[in-house]
């Protein structure tokens, strides 16, 4: 008798659905070993931002897509996209604060993540990002040691679980209330670099861990060149001599995470500070030889918006709510399952509701809350039904490909992107997975 073909979506759904550390990872293991026979490859972006950062290319905006839920079938659906587009430049990801909401730990995220590869026959460097992986600015003043001692953890466990590309998320630390730039930075730059030497001495032998910094926090005022020049410089002379540092650097420029989310539920639109986006971009390349700025909050901005990051040279932007709206408001979506949900949460988010909100705004603003708990339900779903949501957001995906031009570039990718084996290391560090902060886009 011949071998049973291989099934990975039952493999995938198993790793889901599982809600033991053990098996999970034995169950990622064998993804892994998949992967790598199919040429599949968790990878670095940092020498290619490098290489932007040197003037070789530009032209378009790389997306970083966060995956709340329905992981696995909107990453099939992203791979797709991909192909369909000769993409290589795009990245998956998924901040702090979504490992806890949405039960997803490291190795689940990646490991879904490379069986939709597998699934969608897709083959080369794939790249899983940790998105704002933040300080919180309360705890490191009571405590700053026991706080970046957390995001070590946290770092340690996304790096074994295949993230090799993290963004700290330091700029909760900036303190407008001092009058000079460089000391309103100054913990910026001082945790950002500290944070950077851990992922130095941690990453892969033969991996450069791509690395993003960030100098102003969403939802504040806009970045300045003051501020990224400020930034820069403390950050360079407090990294050691020889260590590679970011390869791009977040700013703000007008949006929030989310959106603003009007009485009647519907998300106002964002002016967006496009020439702040560019000039900062530039200054990013030019002095410090940095792939560029990075949009963060940007998913909810209207369609005809998002052609301008690549005409820009916006280096990244970072995509999620709207994923997650689509996913609610489908038609596919079960009225069942969304009344069920929102129900759960006006009982268990009823804490976060302020008294001059309307229920609309209640539900938009916490219902992401309730992936995690309601993982199992969604994702098992009927498959018709899961594929005919993913169907749906997977013309959107498209669709921002497209405006971002964020095609015919794997040549670009397959270039300057090495693909390299990792052998995983166990750590003795335990990553505590944490819920506070926003921290996505």
């Amino acid at each position: 008798m011949g071998r049973r073909p291989l099934d990975i979506e039952k493999i995938a759904m198993q790793l889901i659905l599982n809600d033991d550390a053990a098996a999970k990872k034995k169950l990622g293991k064998k993804i892994l070993d998949i992967a790598y026979k199919k040429g599949i490859y968790l990878s670095s972006i940092h020498q290619f931002y490098l290489a932007r950062g040197r003037g070789e290319f530009g032209g378009f905006t790389v997306p970083a897509i966060n995956l709340r839920s329905m992981t696995y079938d909107l990453a099939k659906a992203i791979f797709r996209v991909a192909q369909k587009n000769n993409s290589g430049a795009f990245i998956f990801e998924i901040a702090k604060s979504e490992m806890g909401y949405t039960n997803q730990p490291p190795l689940e995220y990646s490991s879904v993540i490379l069986a939709a590869a597998i699934k969608e026959g897709f083959s080369g460097p794939v790249f899983i990002q940790g998105d704002h992986f933040q300080v919180n600015a309360a705890k490191f003043k009571d405590n700053p040691e026991k706080e970046i001692a957390g995001l070590k953890a946290l770092i340690a466990d996304a790096v074994d679980s295949g993230f090799y590309n993290i963004d700290i998320d330091s700029s909760t630390l900036v303190d407008l209330s001092k009058t000079e730039v460089a000391r309103q930075q100054y913990n910026n730059y001082e945790a950002c670099a500290k944070l950077t030497q851990f992922i130095r001495q941690i990453q892969p032998r033969g991996v450069e861990v791509s690395v993003g910094g960030e100098i102003g926090e969403v939802g504040s005022k806009n970045s300045t060149p003051e501020e990224l020049r400020a930034f820069m410089q403390g950050y360079r002379q407090r990294l050691r001599k020889g260590r590679a540092g970011i390869s791009k650097i977040s700013v703000q420029t007008g949006t929030s995470h989310g959106g603003v989310v009007l009485p009647d539920g519907t998300v106002a639109q964002v002016k967006l500070d496009f020439d702040t986006l560019k000039n900062l971009s530039e200054i990013a390349k030019k002095e410090y030889g940095l792939a560029g700025a990075v949009q963060h909050g940007a998913s909810t901005l209207p369609a005809e918006a998002f052609h301008k990051f690549a005409e820009t040279e916006t280096a990244e932007v970072h995509l999620a709510t709207e994923f997650q709206n689509m996913i609610y408001e489908s038609k596919h979506f079960p009225v069942q399952l969304r009344v069920k949900i929102y129900d759960w949460l006006k009982v268990n988010a009823a804490s976060e509701r302020k008294e001059s909100e309307t229920e609309e705004q209640f539900i938009y603003k916490t219902r992401k809350k309730a992936l995690g708990p309601f993982k199992k339900e969604i994702m098992g779903l009927a498959p018709q039904v899961r594929d005919a949501i993913a169907g749906e957001i997977e013309e959107k995906f498209d669709f921002l490909f497209k405006q971002l031009n964020a095609v015919n570039n794997k040549e670009l990718i397959d270039k300057y992107v090495t693909l390299k084996r990792v052998i995983l290391r166990k750590r003795q560090e335990k990553a505590a997975v944490v819920h506070d902060g926003e921290g996505a886009d």
